[in-house]
């Protein structure tokens, strides 16, 4: 009985370790799944913000692009709104996917695998530095040690912003009284760009760039500068900018008549609020661009812009814009400009045209398609779309090439697609109702046929008209800001500075700091029989020869 107690009584005590062990391996097995199906949430959770995230963008971009083909507040609107929820999610994605403080052990290289940040570029070299040396210590924590020898060093570099401050330059006069004539001798007083003002150059400029290329009306810069504690009232900061545009005025002129001496120009306009007087009502006034780069084609012509403002869209505000201009203009299919139209045909490549030609935009004829094909998935629209990006992808092999290859270059590889694509959209048309929305747009294209192909005869010629429509695209998202202009005269003020101020971007210049030099030297007595020295692309010249 011994011999069958003790084996049994040893047997019972092994099992019961192995009973328990069994146990804590289930519960730990529940909890790793627990914890997996969190992750997996999590994980799902992360990426339908992502899609969500690529959906909007997706939506925005489709926005963007049928902004200048149908112009509404609504949909810019609805793109004020897809900016700011596309911005709340990448926000919250960033909050989800930036290590906390109980991950703080967690591997660096596996923490950064999980995040996705946009490509980082190097910080520009012209910006100034400032150096902070993190010393490891004086004394070795290993062996007390206290001589090093260094290996090298690890430098992060961060970009940091000091708040913009204001300053006060006082211009000291001292009176000084001759001996011996008791002559008294003064220096004259400074030359201002606002006489018996108090604003400077590069504040003058600063108030006008914020209103007219960064959006800020007067009343939100009145705000801002309250908050430094200077107290400026609108009126006067109004004031500021009537100078500003009377200063640059004779160069706004310089720049049209640059702009209407070339061969090709583009030209576009976009709606803009006026207040009607007498009623505190609102009237749609209008803003035109006249347009001149020569950069895709290697021109000799520095790229310009030249704005007009008209209170309405009557076919004689173009006329009377381009009284005195011959040659092809790149524009949509307003009537007011096929009025002013000769027939293509008689234009010979390569030369002037007396008279203006239109040359129509490739851009319209694709949005037109592009929307049908986003609303019914036809595929009529989408082969449309297939012909017509082959011609763009022949533009974009011959960018920057000269008039005359780009020409040869078209005649060859563009005009056979052309001659595909007319027949074939011939025949589809015959095949849809007259009523039909995806006819009217294949009509849009055929009925300018002749306009839209005049761009393969002469190598000056874009194949649309986007130049234009990018010029007027900040002023398309400024608008909203501005609620409205104050008056007809306020229009033509803003034509003016939105002159200077874009010639200035298509330059290549920083738009303040050209504008702040250029009113401290015509408001210290620049000649005027040399007032083409302060073209933005002369100016630019000059600069490089300091600078060198």
């Amino acid at each position: 009985m011994l011999s069958t107690t003790l084996p049994t009584a040893a047997f019972s005590g092994r099992i019961r370790p192995m009973t328990a062990a069994a146990a804590e391996i289930a519960e730990l097995r529940a909890r790793l799944a627990e914890r997996e199906a969190e992750l997996a949430t999590a994980r799902a959770e992360l990426t339908g913000a992502r899609l969500l995230i690529e959906q909007y963008k997706a939506q925005l971009a489709k926005l963007r692009r049928m902004q200048f083909g149908r112009s509404s507040e609504k949909l810019d609107r609805q793109i004020a709104q897809l900016e700011l929820m596309l911005e709340d999610l990448e926000e919250g994605e960033a909050a989800r996917t930036a290590p906390s403080l109980d991950a703080g052990n967690a591997a660096p290289e596996r923490r950064q695998r999980d995040q996705r940040h946009p490509v980082r570029h190097p910080l520009p070299e012209h910006l100034p530095r400032e150096e902070v040396v993190h010393s490891p210590g004086d004394v070795c924590p290993g062996c007390g040690g206290t001589h090093f020898s260094k290996l090298g060093e690890d430098v992060t570099e961060v970009l940091e912003k000091i708040p913009a401050r204001l300053k006060v330059i006082r211009h000291i006069r001292p009176k000084l009284s001759c001996r011996a004539c008791e002559v008294i001798l003064q220096a004259p007083a400074p030359d201002l760009p606002v006489e018996k003002g108090r604003p400077g150059p590069g504040l003058l400029a600063n108030v006008v760039v914020s209103k007219y290329l960064d959006g800020l009306p007067l009343y939100r810069q009145s705000a801002i500068l309250a908050r430094e504690g200077i107290a400026i009232e609108r009126a006067t900061l109004a004031d500021w900018v009537g100078h500003a545009a009377w200063w640059v005025a004779p160069l706004a002129g310089l720049i049209g008549a640059h702009v209407m001496a070339a061969p090709v120009i583009h030209t576009d306009d976009t709606p803009i609020k006026v207040l009607a007087p007498g009623n505190g009502q609102t009237r749609l006034g209008r803003l035109w661009t006249y347009l001149v780069d020569e950069r895709p084609w290697c021109g000799e012509r520095a790229p310009a812009a030249f704005y007009r403002f008209s209170p309405d869209r009557k076919g004689e505000r173009p006329r009377e814009h381009l009284s005195g201009f011959s040659g092809v203009i790149q524009a949509d299919a307003y009537t007011g400009y096929e009025a002013l139209t000769r027939p293509s045909s008689l234009v010979q490549p390569g030369i002037i045209p007396s008279g203006i030609v239109h040359a129509a935009c490739w851009a319209h004829a694709r949005r037109h398609l592009y929307d049908q094909y986003e609303k019914t998935r036809s595929p009529i629209a989408e082969e449309a779309l297939r012909r017509i990006g082959r011609l763009y992808e022949v533009e974009a092999a011959i960018t920057g090439l000269s008039a005359e290859q780009r020409r040869d270059a078209r005649r060859q590889l563009a005009v056979p697609i052309l001659d595909d694509l007319k027949p074939w959209l011939e025949a589809q048309q015959r095949r849809l109702s007259a009523k039909n929305t995806l006819g009217k747009a294949i009509g849009y294209a055929l009925n300018r046929w002749e306009a839209l192909t005049l761009y393969v005869a002469d190598g000056r010629i874009a194949i649309d008209n986007n130049p234009a429509e990018r010029s007027l695209r900040g002023i398309a998202i400024t608008r909203k800001n501005f609620l409205f202009l104050g008056s007809e005269a306020g229009g033509d003020r803003a034509a003016l500075l939105y002159s200077v101020l874009e010639t200035a971007k298509l330059n290549g210049l920083d738009p303040e700091a050209y504008l702040a030099d250029v009113l401290d030297r015509m408001a210290k007595g620049h000649p005027i029989n040399r007032l083409a020295e302060l073209l933005p692309w002369n100016w630019m010249r000059r600069a490089d020869k300091l600078a060198a």
